[in-house]
């Protein structure tokens, strides 16, 4: 991956959170936290994993412990104060990129996953990761909004570099 595309990446995920954050915010009181056939429960549960999981990728990337032992956990129950927490780590991992070069992004990572499992990244592809993650359970949060019923955002990467905003 080269210094450009991760910027861009990052920059993406951090649009793409703030549709998906204003959408889920803009629905009809407890429709976030309505239970759902979903693995995470509810709307703001699938967001809290987001959250979660991007902890604890920028702990392997600072080569340290997250100490976290499972990916299910709400670390805020309040949407207002995880869309906060989730606009620092973002504003984290869009300062990360920023501060890659070429050499960097191709810098293995050793690291443990949640279950225990040893295993090495490349920086770069880490932060691939990170991203396609939220960008894959934006999806089930999607499917949620189909549920309540309610109109989801669109935040494809094409609709994204397409944004007149960004301009």
């Amino acid at each position: 991956m080269d210094t450009g595309t991760a910027r861009l990446f990052a920059q993406y995920r951090a649009w793409a959170d703030e549709l998906t954050y204003a959408a889920v915010a803009a629905l009809p009181p407890g429709k976030a936290t309505k239970e759902r056939p979903t693995l995470f429960k509810n709307m703001l549960g699938t967001l809290n994993h987001n959250y979660l999981i991007d902890r604890v990728w920028q702990a392997h990337l600072e080569g340290r412990d997250h100490g976290f032992t499972a990916r299910n956990l709400v670390l805020h129950a309040d949407l207002a104060e995880l869309w906060a927490a989730q606009q620092a780590i973002t504003g984290w991992y869009i300062d990360w990129a920023a501060a890659q070069s070429e050499a960097t992004l191709e810098e293995q990572v050793r690291f443990r996953f949640i279950g225990g499992e040893e295993s090495t990244m490349r920086r770069g592809a880490i932060l691939l990761h990170v991203v396609n993650h939220a960008t894959y359970h934006r999806g089930w949060i999607a499917e949620m909004f189909f549920q309540v019923p309610a109109q989801n955002p669109a935040t494809d990467l094409p609709v994204f570099l397409n944004d007149p905003a960004r301009r």
